[in-house]
């Protein structure tokens, strides 16, 4: 009999405000007095079915009930397993409904009954909740609830999962959440950790999917149950978010996002490499940022001074770049994580932008950008120049430009008042020349930075050599271009009175400066320069030099080298 044609009107119409006495039944009296609003299945003929049950006479006293023995009852429908009566008044159940079932004798005990218990010829009312539906061929129930748009890889068998679960029975009875316990459940896929309906339930997943997973009890813990939160033969439904998956043999997995069309130079162990980055885990959790600490993450490549994942994953980067890199937890934080932000066997995603690298021992990179044809002087060693700069991060970050200012920049080279990595970039240059000069950090301003400059960072500059004059040597504000005047002192005292005072100094050099026979060290001040000489001259600083106190600097060395011996 089909199961829809089971169904009989109640008492309403059998009339009577109670259960009443139409006289004897001929078959079951079935009140469908709850069904819920989504019933995915029927029980049939061959299901096996879990249920609660209550069992009365007519007078209402009680006979027998599932409820008072504190477990369901579970059992095949249709194939005489059970009385008649049961046997057709489940067929047609959904999970979660509910019935009122009115067994005439002949469809359950007869007229026989059951000694002590249930007498002959009696009519038994049965209250019956269905909880639970299935069959031998049943296959595993998959449904994709969300699945991210972006997915690389899937679950395989022997990867290594962390996901979060619900778990209830077919008819929602709650009996285990990993999210209760404020952590994933971590294991292995397809090597018998797991019950086998989610050994299969999790396969071809994506880390961040949802999937609703419905295994029946052959493949989840069958006739034993589970201590005493999953029954006997039960359906088991579980709600899977997929946190990631990695497998023991997995490496670092790299995209590159952006990779500048020009990379002279790729990063190698033993390289300094400053870098931002966002860290995440793959369900998106993002655990680190250096972004918001505003700060580089500065660091030597394949040293281990960085997780393992991440000294693979930098190296061949390119300034400039961006790069995802992929680390599996073995290659990372491994099964004890890191703090409260990294969960023990975590995979770890690097967001990563290259701002700069270079290594301990690299020189000024000079590229030459112009140089005219006719180059017979150039720049040495305490030579007083005037140049224009513009100096920026390898990033593009603009940090200073003379031109910002009135005058170009203005320095005698080899007196430690720039930085020596631009100091050595303005050697050997023409006027006219420009040059585009990368100072790696120990010839720039080094781990501590400096004001407007990030510790440790290579910089560019963008230089042209305006002017120059010829220097002098270390310690000297004045040379002779030939032998001095052997009688110098008599010479320098102009109005011959036997005393030199400043003006009538500053009027001897500036002549010999004009006439071409010495050179004042190269200033932008050559009046200060001037009056440097006089002082030094002064020995006693009564505002005049006499003969006594005027010596050449080449005779001050050589009594100082005279007294040191």
């Amino acid at each position: 009999m089909a199961p829809g044609s089971l169904l009989v009107l109640f008492l309403s119409i059998l009339g009577g405000p109670g259960l009443g006495d139409p006289g004897p039944l001929e078959d079951v009296v079935i009140d469908r007095y709850y069904i819920p609003k989504i019933c995915l299945r029927e029980a049939q003929m061959g299901d096996f079915v879990r249920y609660h049950y209550n069992g009365t006479f007519k007078d209402g006293k009680k006979f027998d009930s599932s409820y008072d023995r504190g477990a369901t009852v579970a059992g095949v429908v249709g194939v005489g397993r059970l009385i008649t009566g049961m046997d057709r008044g489940l067929q047609g159940m959904c999970v979660n409904e509910r019935r009122h079932l009115i067994v005439p004798p002949h469809l359950g005990y007869g007229s026989i009954g059951v000694a002590g218990l249930i007498p002959p010829d009696a009519t038994l009312y049965f209250d019956v909740i269905m909880l639970d539906i299935w069959n031998k061929e049943d296959k595993l129930q998959i449904t994709t609830l969300s699945k991210p748009e972006r997915c690389n890889r899937t679950v395989e068998n022997s990867d290594f999962v962390r996901y979060h679960y619900n778990g209830t029975l077919l008819d929602g009875t709650p009996f285990d959440s990993s999210y209760s316990k404020d952590s994933t459940y971590d294991t292995y896929v397809g090597t018998g950790w797991l019950i086998k309906g989610m050994d299969q339930g999790l396969l071809g997943m994506c880390a961040g999917e949802k999937r609703s997973i419905i295994i029946p009890p052959f493949l989840a813990y069958g006739e034993k149950g589970y201590g005493t939160v999953i029954p006997p033969q039960a359906s088991l439904v579980f709600s899977v978010l997929l946190v990631d998956f990695h497998n023991p043999k997995d490496g670092v997995f790299l995209e590159h996002l952006e990779v500048p069309e020009s990379c002279k130079r790729r990063a190698v162990t033993g390289d300094f490499v400053r870098y931002h980055y966002n860290g995440t885990l793959m369900d998106g959790t993002l655990f680190d940022s250096s972004y918001s600490r505003n700060h580089t993450y500065n660091t030597y490549i394949g040293k281990g001074y960085i997780i393992p994942g991440m000294d693979q994953g930098l190296q061949g980067v390119c300034v400039g770049e961006r790069r995802r890199v992929v680390i599996p937890p073995h290659l990372a934080y491994g099964e004890n994580g890191a703090g409260d932000k990294i969960p023990g066997s975590a995979v770890l995603i690097f967001d990563v932008h290259v701002i700069d690298f270079h290594n301990p021992e690299d020189p000024v990179e000079i590229e030459t950008m112009y140089r005219p044809e006719s180059c017979n002087l150039t720049t040495h060693h305490r030579d007083f120049v005037r140049y224009h700069y513009n100096c920026s991060l390898l990033d593009g970050t603009e940090l200073f430009s003379s031109h910002d200012y009135e005058k170009p920049q203005e320095v005698t080279l080899g007196t430690n008042k720039v930085i020596e990595g631009l100091n050595r970039g303005l050697l050997n240059m023409c006027v006219g020349e420009r040059r585009v000069l990368i100072i790696p950090p120990h010839l720039g301003h080094g781990e501590s930075g400096a004001r407007g400059v990030p510790g440790s960072a290579v910089l560019r500059f963008e230089v042209e050599l305006l002017s120059m004059e010829e220097g002098v040597p270390e310690g000297y504000l004045f040379i002779w271009h030939k032998d001095p005047p052997a009688n110098l002192y008599e010479q320098m005292d102009l109005n011959k009175d036997g005393e030199i005072p400043a003006d009538e100094f500053s009027t001897f050099i500036k002549t010999q400066v004009a006439e071409g026979k010495g050179r004042l060290m190269p200033s932008s001040d050559p009046e200060k320069v001037i009056a440097d000489m006089f002082k030094n001259q002064d020995r006693n600083q009564d505002g005049k030099i006499t003969s006594e106190e005027l010596k050449l600097k080449s005779d001050e060395d050589r009594e100082k080298v005279h007294e040191e011996l």
